[in-house]
């Protein structure tokens, strides 16, 4: 853009007031710099996007090395390329005279000088926590909606008279952010990050350390506080950057996932991992829900995952008896002292899994040391121990490899078993939780599998390590034949192929292949949980296992949870494991009408009297309409003909299938979403309890327009 095109920033056709010359032209000229700017490093990026990809591919740290700086570059790429001059969120003008404006990250031009400000920076906080009340040193400031590239509209707040006889802003009734709740919604949500409120900004600059816990009701902005807070926290406390854990995000299930899958990238950040629970452990892809309400209640307690302890334990206890082992040179005799100290070997933490290795090695040394005035080397010695059958048999009765699937499996098909393990539990809930044979996985199952994954390891990636091992001890005595031969060939003056003795010379002809970590085990150095009102207490232990640090950001509503949350936040997540425990209240409602509010709140305060509902600040004049059964397809085909844009959700009518512009949904996996149009097929089929209540308060509150009651 040339500063001839200028115009072409601005469409304000609808606003001719705001496209005054003296109004925009600061504008025009930063603009200017921007495009100018942008297009420079972009070519500059691709140039050495180029020259990095040009590079030889190497191994090992080099090779990721490689790797990490192809994937930096091509995300800062894709992040420009997609936003251009709509990186720029608006600008502020302090009480100094300084004009400083804000963008999606920070820009600079090929001076040096400052164009954008990075929205997570500090020197952006009062472009977002800025009130009447508390300025923050703000003369001025302006927020932008941004229309296919262009300013389609603007808004500019003043704070104090002077400012406010000075002139210079286009003042309207209503603020960018209110003004902006009443567009329609997509398959994606909505880019808000212009219109943050104090409230929320205070939320998402919090310190990483502990546990935050955000409450809020519906249209609070829980889910934007959580998503900008994930980007805000990666750029801002470098104890979760790269290399150092970084940031998990999880979610309450796919459609949600999906709904703000844009959010993160749009925030100038990639580096999140989102996930739901379910992703967390590889049979949650097929897991059905569990049914009998009995079962799910003694699985959801902590104290049953814990039985997965005593459960491998049982399989790492030493024989109690000795054993000959013979060799090709000597039979020594293995006790059951040698075995106890062999069995003692593993380091603290250790995989089960993994651990069987150290035993197998603590047993070889044992062994070898038992051999006196052997003519044979140690390794000779060890390999021919190897090879022993009945001793190699008697590692694995004694220390098996096992599978979560099949431990987990055994606990609810055995009843002593799990009442070796669960002895708390009553015979009762043994036979609760019994099952004869193999059967689907259910999500209550998940945090055992979790944990009994996390206890025992791999099995097949300590088999396949074992199998590296194996092939690099053959090489390394291939190896070591070839350099005894060429030492020995070796008639130059300096002997020269003598150094080929030294260790890291050998190490260089060798490589290693390590295997693919999975990608959600972690250790994170942050966790985000949105709808964690959701969570049992045996679910947090798949969370807490993944951040040792404790460091959280919880995010939900207590009125919000299906199964009932008559305790505290801080209650329910001391008693899960999390201390250190803050509380942030959000309380405005920026999405619901107040007439779907008034329809929603004596739902759930029939049944959660103390419930946090939030105080609507808006209201579109559409009252709550009541329809009968026979009405409902020409509702849904009366507002799509009348609305060119926007989404609409059938709730509670598992039949009907979705379409370009309707969804048909659960209560459940409507949750964390908003539609313009909701309608709620006969509310009395979720029941009287508290999970019927709170599956028609969610319903209901999905709407951001208008909400259509079924019966």
């Amino acid at each position: 853009m040339g500063a001839e095109d200028l115009t072409d920033a601005f469409d304000l056709h609808d606003h001719p007031a705001k496209a005054d010359p003296a109004l925009i032209g600061p504008d025009r000229t930063r603009f200017a710099a921007i495009e100018t700017s942008l297009e420079h490093t972009v070519a500059e990026l691709e140039d050495r996007l180029a020259d990095v990809r040009r590079q030889p591919g190497g191994t090992g740290q080099e090779a990721m090395d490689r790797d990490l700086e192809v994937h930096r570059l091509s995300a800062r790429l894709r992040a420009l390329r997609r936003y251009r001059l709509d990186l720029c969120l608006g600008r502020m003008v302090t009480t100094t005279g300084e004009t400083v404006y804000v963008g999606r990250f920070g820009l600079t031009d090929a001076d040096g000088r400052r164009l954008l400000v990075d929205w997570r920076s500090p020197a952006a906080e009062p472009f977002f926590g800025a009130t009447h009340a508390e300025p923050m040193g703000l003369v001025s400031r302006r927020r932008y909606r941004w229309t296919a590239g262009r300013v389609s509209d603007y808004w500019d707040e003043v704070f104090g008279a002077e400012a406010l006889a000075a002139g210079g802003a286009a003042l309207d009734d209503q603020s960018a952010f209110v003004a902006s709740l009443g567009s329609s919604r997509s398959e994606r949500m909505r880019d808000v990050l212009a219109t943050i409120q104090a409230d929320q900004d205070a939320i998402i600059r919090a310190g990483s350390r502990g546990t935050l816990v955000v409450d809020g009701g519906p249209g609070t902005g829980k889910t934007v506080v959580a998503l900008h807070r994930a980007a805000y926290l990666l750029y801002a406390d470098p104890r979760l950057g790269d290399g150092r854990g970084g940031v998990l995000f999880v979610g309450p299930h796919e459609p949600y996932l999906a709904y703000v899958a844009d959010v993160l990238p749009s925030l100038g950040e990639e580096g999140v991992r989102t996930c739901t629970l379910r992703d967390l452990v590889t049979e949650g892809r097929t897991a059905v829900e569990e049914r009998d309400p009995e079962v799910a209640r003694l699985k959801a307690d902590a104290a049953l995952v814990g039985a997965v302890e005593p459960a491998v334990r049982l399989f790492e206890e030493p024989p109690t008896e000795g054993m000959v082992v013979e060799s090709a040179w000597s039979e020594v005799w293995l006790s059951a002292t040698d075995w106890a100290e062999a069995f003692a070997a593993p380091d603290p933490g250790t995989p089960h899994n993994e651990a069987r290795d150290q035993v197998w090695e603590a047993l070889l040394d044992i062994l070898v040391d038992k051999h006196d005035e052997v003519d044979a080397t140690e390794e000779q010695l060890r390999a021919s121990l190897r090879r022993n059958r009945e001793l190699t048999t008697a590692l694995t009765r004694a220390w098996p490899m096992l599978e979560a699937t099949d431990l987990v499996g055994d606990l609810w098909e055995v009843p002593a078993y799990l009442r070796h393990c669960a002895p708390w539990l009553s015979p009762e809930e043994v036979r609760a939780l019994r099952r004869n044979g193999p059967q689907a996985w259910t999500t209550a199952d998940l945090p055992l599998l979790d944990a009994a994954r996390a206890r025992l390891g791999d099995p097949d990636t300590a088999r396949e390590r074992r199998r590296q091992e194996a092939t690099a001890a053959r090489e390394r005595e291939e190896m070591d034949r070839v350099v005894d031969h060429l030492i020995a060939t070796d008639d130059s003056d300096m002997m020269i192929m003598s150094m080929l003795r030294g260790a890291d010379l050998r190490g260089a002809l060798a490589t290693e292949e390590r295997p693919t970590p999975d990608r959600y085990a972690g250790p994170f150095a942050h966790v985000v949980v949105d709808e964690a009102q959701e969570l049992s207490d045996a679910e947090w232990q798949m969370l807490l296992r993944r951040c040792p640090s404790r460091s959280f950001t919880v995010v939900g509503d207590r009125a919000q949870a299906r199964h009932g949350f008559a305790e505290s936040w801080s209650e329910r997540l001391g008693r899960a494991g999390l201390h250190d425990i803050e509380l942030a209240r959000l309380t405005i409602n920026y999405r619901t009408p107040t007439e779907v509010m008034a329809a929603a709140e004596p739902v759930i305060r029939a049944v959660l009297p103390d419930a946090n509902v939030p105080t609507s600040v808006r209201s579109t004049g559409v009252p709550v309409q009541q329809a009968g059964r026979a009405d409902l397809d020409a509702i849904l085909a009366d507002w799509e003909r009348t609305h060119a844009e926007g989404v609409a959700c059938v709730i509670g009518d598992p039949d009907r299938a979705d379409t370009p512009r309707v969804r048909s949904l659960s209560p459940e996996h409507a949750k964390g979403l908003e539609f313009d149009l909701v309608v709620l097929v006969d509310p009395d089929q979720f029941g009287t309890g508290i999970e019927g209540a709170v599956d028609r308060y969610v319903a209901m509150t999905r709407a951001t327009q208008r909400l259509v009651l079924v019966t």
